[in-house]
């Protein structure tokens, strides 16, 4: 059974333990129940509630906690920074599988990627954000979503951990969260829980923190 891990929790991922070639980092969340209606003209002519659009994203990290390349260009095209514009790293070792913008469905809403057997040394760090796309602008916030998590699966199908949120009053008016990190370490990697909400409903104002 996988781990199912606390906000400030982690896991080693240990190369002889676990299949590495190979590591999904998939995403996954509900919208929150809408308020009973009652009567059945009041249902009936309800607005349908709005769809949220999670959009994940990666920052792959240098020894000094930053991200190397922002791509030739210094506009993220082709850099160290995986998301719905730059889907697949210039190595081909880490992908962003596609962009889910209504978060239906059982399983993963959202996927991405790691061969960490294969990521380069220099990597040593990779940052998983979620934002809620145009949040602020729509009042959307991670305070108003269920079920909200991002789980690691190796490269047999085995899922090794969870981190799992719910709606919780420190969460409302946050449109974005770094929601967890894998950490170099000798042997393989640590999977951490953050779960730190952010104000912001753009990943590149949290890029912020990890420019050199």
């Amino acid at each position: 059974m996988a781990l199912s891990l606390k906000k400030g929790e982690g896991i080693s991922l240990r190369k002889e333990e676990n299949d590495l070639s190979q590591i999904t980092m998939g995403l996954g969340w509900d919208m929150a129940d809408p308020v009973q209606k009652k009567g059945f003209f009041t249902a009936l002519f309800a607005a349908k509630p709005a769809e949220y659009d999670l959009d994940a994203v990666a920052f792959l990290l240098d020894a000094s906690g930053k991200v190397a390349s922002l791509g030739p260009q210094n506009d993220l095209m082709g850099g160290d920074v995986i998301f719905f514009n730059n889907l697949k790293h210039p190595s081909g070792h880490i992908w962003l599988t596609g962009d889910n913008r209504t978060g239906e469905g059982d399983g993963d809403d959202e996927q991405i990627i790691v061969k960490l057997n294969s990521l380069n040394e220099k990597y040593q760090r990779i940052v998983f954000v979620v934002s809620i796309y145009e949040g602020r602008k729509r009042a959307q916030h991670f305070g108003q979503l269920k079920n909200a998590f991002i789980r690691a699966v190796d490269g047999k199908g085995k899922e090794l951990c969870r981190y799992q949120i719910s709606a919780e009053p420190n969460y409302d008016n946050m449109c974005s969260m770094t929601f967890a990190e894998a950490v170099r370490e000798a042997g393989g990697w640590r999977f951490k829980a953050i779960g730190e909400p952010h104000s912001s409903d753009t990943f590149v104002d949290i890029l912020q923190n990890y420019l050199p």
